[in-house]
């Protein structure tokens, strides 16, 4: 959602760097880029008037003036005020001390409450919570019946006694469902609640009388991220008709600007507490302000990243690949499975590489990266024997062939699978000398992924010729039998147009046929410790 607001920040910060001292002419022209950033991102104008001013009061003070960088102070001001507009503090739930704690959702028709009560609550789930959804909105057609089709997918019961369409009372619902809870052992109640496609009096009177009757711990309001300015005038009504304690911003995938965002906090004084980011149960997610803010600045999410990689990755695994690695063992096709699965786990690829620093000079090879490629390597894998996945040098002419056959691919993409993975064992014998951290793929610069084309800066660390490397190979071919094959039928290939890489360089992009040796030393800053061996 922030990709044009985040681009023309990262370049109007390009502007500063390499000087020495700022005039006041240079921040007046940083402030009105900014200003004319905000403004096309749909940004309140009151907001970005408050914004504007504050970073320029800063950036002309000694803050700047005394700096050995003032770029790079600039730019920490402008991130210390987005954290400010987006809440400054991360706001988490209050759980009330006697359950059940109740949560009521309110907001207008098409903001999204009904799936978004359904991800609340199946993040409660992973919380260890055992939440109850309960279905108020008793206008809206079919509003019951989606309700729980969308508790099925959550996993979490649906109270809905009356059938909807307009028949029910919706305030005796919500007061019942606080009783069945409790007998039902349901520490938290999530109370779905009418809208209406634009803001009228029985709409508050309906969303105030359900909170007088319920008494919730939380009023979470949501709003659709997508709506721009309207977004502060339905926040403010919102406000003064039901008075809630949080903002949900769904549909931040979308393609908007993203004004909502960076408006509603500031003006509502109430904070974002939540941020639904896609289609799926698990695009939910809490919202920080500082990690977005460094999102919208293009300085990554870090934190995000380790987070879900702890969530997801086996603990047991990844300590039993661990003391492997540090043995000594080679790194086979069973550990790579193990881990681009606890991957796949955590997401969409795309988000992830996203959440990397930098991320903005890649936005093409973001938008055509294919999230299937990932599946057809491990299909490749799958269709080995056990004995072939722990002794890959067993892989002769005729298994890769039963192989490609088996994963419905060819025998270039198999060919192409080993080198990577020889790259990456490789990899792990280098970080077991210099603790760096097995099972992640890539190196210096962005790791490339299965599916993704060349990134500047993905080669896998600094390049170093081996010892005894053999010279004056005729025609450039290699010594090795089934090397020389193997280069013969990549060459049949290119010259019938099969020239992409289906498998990438999903182990990083060090060239065997240039005897590179990966560098830990060039690890992504902060990605210790996501995998075993690294340090936080």
């Amino acid at each position: 959602m922030f990709n044009s607001l985040s681009d023309r920040l990262t370049a109007t910060f390009k502007n500063l760097r390499g000087k020495g001292r700022l005039s006041e002419a240079d921040v007046d022209a940083t402030i009105r880029e900014i200003r004319r950033a905000l403004l096309d991102a749909d940004v309140a104008l009151p907001v970005v008037r408050a914004f504007t001013g504050r970073i320029r009061e800063r950036a002309l003070s000694e803050e700047v003036s005394g700096a050995l960088n003032p770029g790079q102070q600039v730019v920490k001001i402008v991130n210390d005020e987005l954290v400010g507009i987006l809440g400054g503090q991360t706001r988490r739930l209050e759980f009330a001390k006697r359950p059940p704690t109740v949560i009521m959702l309110a907001g207008l028709q098409g903001a999204g409450k009904t799936t978004l009560a359904g991800k609340l609550a199946h993040w409660l789930k992973s919380e260890g919570h055992r939440p109850m959804l309960v279905a108020a909105d008793l206008q809206r057609p079919n509003a019951v019946n989606q309700l729980q089709i969308v508790g099925e997918r959550a996993g979490a019961v649906v109270y809905a006694p009356e059938p909807g369409n307009g028949v029910g009372d919706p305030i005796q619902v919500a007061t019942d469902s606080i009783e069945v809870a409790k007998s039902k052992l349901h520490d938290v109640v999530i109370v779905d609640t009418a809208g209406r496609l634009g803001i009228d009096e029985e709409l508050m009177k309906q969303a105030a009388d359900i909170r007088t009757a319920v008494n919730p711990d939380e009023v979470l309001f949501v709003i659709d991220a997508m709506i721009g300015q309207d977004a502060v005038k339905t926040a403010e009504a919102f406000l003064d008709g039901v008075d809630f304690t949080g903002v949900v911003l769904s549909k931040l995938d979308g393609d908007s600007r993203g004004g909502a965002a960076l408006s509603v906090a500031e003006v509502t004084g109430k904070p974002i507490m939540f941020a639904s980011t896609g289609e799926s149960m698990k695009d939910f997610e809490q919202f920080h302000p500082d990690r977005m803010a460094d999102r919208i600045l293009d300085m990554g999410d870090i934190m995000t990243l380790i987070e879900q990689a702890e969530k997801n990755f086996d603990e047991k695994e990844t300590e039993k690949l661990k003391k492997k690695v540090e043995s000594g063992e080679d790194f086979d096709l069973n550990d790579f499975l193990t881990q681009m699965s606890g991957l796949k786990k955590m997401g969409s690829m795309k988000k992830m590489l996203g959440m990397m620093p930098g991320m903005s000079q890649y936005k093409d090879q973001l938008a055509n990266f294919d999230e299937r490629e990932v599946d057809r390597v491990e299909a490749i894998v799958r269709s080995m024997t056990p004995q072939e996945r722990t002794n890959p040098k067993i892989l002769n002419g005729s298994r890769r062939a039963r192989i490609a056959k088996g994963a419905g691919t060819t025998v270039t993409a198999v060919n192409q699978l080993m080198e990577r993975f020889t790259q990456a064992q490789k990899m792990m014998r280098s970080m077991t000398r210099g603790g760096g951290m097995p099972g992640m793929p890539g190196g210096g610069g962005m790791p490339q992924m299965p599916g993704m084309g060349g990134m500047p800066g993905a080669s896998g660390g600094k390049k170093k010729k081996a010892a005894g490397k053999k010279k004056g190979r005729k025609g450039g071919q290699s010594g090795n039998p089934a090397k020389r094959a193997q280069e013969a039928q990549a060459l049949a290939d290119k010259k019938a147009g099969k020239t992409q890489d289906p498998v990438g360089s999903a182990f990083g992009g060090v060239d065997l046929d240039k005897d590179e040796e990966f560098d830990p030393a060039n690890l992504p800053k902060g990605f210790g410790g996501i995998f075993p061996g690294g340090k936080k």
